[in-house]
């Protein structure tokens, strides 16, 4: 991972809203690579995953910091779009339908969800959960990239994703095909 610095600048509208987001690190997995806002700090690694950030706890709310998992298990692994998004919505109870779209982050196919609730928190190799957690939000995107689906789920208190919003969808648009080398 190498850190710098940059402002994200560009005429589209979605990276319009976040041009004033600066970056501090760079990740790579799958064949893309992709910049963290510079605010979020690298987590401790954990199985399965490529990087782990942490997201900051929002500001006066007393919630909680959440996280941002980056998973990459390779072409053809780790289940397809639908599975995942399915999988990702039932890690919820009590809450309203997840919200799903698809789009294009320069020529890559982005798969979006967003639901909040309960969040059973799974964990451990059976993924059972690790205790529920009321007023939770997950802002999910599956990136189609050229070496399999790339995974972020950012997971976190509600407060704390709805103050990231803008770090999220800026970090979704920094994704691009990594160079080959």
């Amino acid at each position: 991972m190498r850190i710098r610095s940059i402002a994200l600048a560009g005429g589209a509208a979605a990276a319009f809203a976040v041009a004033a987001v600066v970056f501090a690190a760079e990740g790579a997995a799958g064949g893309i690579r992709w910049n963290t806002p510079a605010h979020w700090t690298v987590g401790e690694s954990k199985p399965m995953r490529k990087a782990t950030y942490v997201i900051p706890a929002a500001p006066g709310s007393g919630s909680e910091a959440g996280e941002c998992g980056v998973f990459f298990f390779g072409k053809g692994q780790g289940g397809s779009v639908d599975e995942n998004l399915s999988r990702w919505s039932a890690q919820f109870e009590g809450g309203a339908p997840a919200k799903k779209s698809q789009t294009t982050v320069h020529g890559l196919a982005v798969h979006r969800m967003d639901v909040s609730g309960t969040y059973l928190s799974p964990g451990g190799p059976m993924m059972q959960s690790q205790g529920k957690k009321p007023g939770w939000r997950l802002s999910g995107a599956i990136i189609e990239a050229p070496e399999g689906l790339v995974f972020f789920k950012c997971v976190g208190p509600a407060k704390t994703i709805e103050a990231a919003e803008k770090d999220i969808e800026a970090l979704i648009q920094s994704v691009t095909k990594a160079a080959k080398i």
